[in-house]
């Protein structure tokens, strides 16, 4: 078997190993460890933390993504490395909550080995194309990890300003350094970044169980949860209702020399507005369940519409980057969604409803205008 994607006889049949996936899992407790996090301090501070910290650790996460896209991890040192890797992620995790806090060191330390082992095994295994690409973005990945490294040990102010300043370098280093040299395989690439979205939209489910303990199943329990559930799987038709052949064949149609800066606009930057709407959408879905008869506060109900509303807009974003068609009725959603904010502040379940009609509306009118 070849060392690199781009050299496989059969580059459209390659698949997500069973290793990726275990990668992904750990990766998304980040996911889980942000949701918490954003729904015990669901302010703008709060919401700010969330966002800096997912921004951060989705660059490096999309880095592992196009990391396996070319190396296959198919022997014992690649899957060791890939081991380091995903404990690197797991400590990220466990420092979220207090990353802002006593755990910054541990949340920095954690980065830093990820950035480390995702160079290392791009440069040793990637091939001559990926090897250089990776050594001219190197340096610029180096600059972030160890901002973030040294923003660990720094106290308030400094650690906020050394981590957005680390986020801003990830934004922009795909423009400082040129990623024209890294090979995408696109079935590979989709199917990554799709099972990432729908393991995320996972958490939105796992919020409805935690909004729900420990309080009495009861007939309106069931049916706010049964709502939570149907709002969850309208996301995942949104993203997921036009199936993987479609992006597949929109990145494949790319010309080679554009390709990576597509795959970055569209399953990097689009992606993680897409995904931090799930996370703020899971916040908000767990103060709904349990309380669906009682107005929302004013932040509970901009989380629930304001998630949804940024869930659309990431989706639109990364659909008009690949031309898949119906961003303009995403966009119409993302307004529509943050309408029904007025209605969480006279009962949350009201609320609910009205973005799972917002959701069904959308659909509908994306429906006719495709048998039209």
């Amino acid at each position: 078997m070849s060392d690199t994607r781009r050299e496989s006889a059969a580059e459209s049949a390659v698949r997500v190993s069973t290793l990726e996936l275990f990668f992904d899992l750990v990766f998304v407790f980040t996911l889980t460890q942000l949701t918490r996090l954003l729904a015990d301090e669901l302010d703008w501070p709060g919401a700010a933390r969330v966002a800096l910290m997912l921004g951060i650790i989705l660059w490096m996460y999309g880095g592992f993504a196009w990391l396996t896209n070319a190396v296959i991890p198919n022997n014992r040192l690649r899957r060791s490395l890939m081991l380091v890797g995903m404990g690197g992620f797991l400590t990220i995790s466990l420092a979220i909550p207090d990353a802002f806090g006593d755990s910054g060191w541990a949340f920095g330390v954690g980065y830093f080995v990820v950035n480390a082992v995702h160079s290392g095994l791009f440069v040793l295994a990637g091939g001559p194309g990926a090897a250089r690409a990776m050594l001219r973005l190197a340096p610029v990945n180096l600059t972030s990890a160890t901002l973030v490294l040294v923003g660990g040990f720094t106290p308030g102010g400094w650690r906020w300003a050394l981590w957005a300043l680390a986020f801003a370098v990830d934004v922009v280093a795909p423009y400082i350094r040129p990623i024209g040299g890294f090979t995408i395989s696109p079935s590979h690439f989709v199917e990554r970044h799709g099972l990432v979205v729908i393991i995320a939209l996972g958490e939105s489910v796992v919020a409805i169980g935690v909004g729900a303990a420990g309080l009495d199943v009861d007939l309106p329990l069931v049916i706010v949860a049964a709502l939570a559930l149907t709002l969850s799987y309208l996301m995942w038709w949104v993203y997921f209702g036009d199936g993987d052949e479609a992006a597949e064949h929109a990145l494949a149609a790319v010309p080679e020399s554009r390709r990576a800066m597509v795959a970055m606009r569209a399953y990097g930057y689009a992606h993680y507005v897409l995904l931090l709407g799930v996370v703020v959408a899971a916040a908000g879905t767990k103060k709904v369940v349990g309380h669906a008869g009682e107005e929302l506060k004013l932040a509970e109900a901009v989380a629930l519409a304001g998630g949804l509303a940024l869930y659309l807009a990431g989706d639109a974003a990364f659909r008009r980057v690949l031309g898949l068609g119906n961003v303009p009725y995403r966009a119409a959603g993302v307004v529509l969604a943050l309408a029904t904010i007025p209605l969480g502040l006279i009962v949350a379940g009201g609320q609910l409803v009205a973005l799972i009609a917002v959701l069904l509306l959308v659909l509908a009118v994306e429906a006719r205008r495709t048998r039209m």
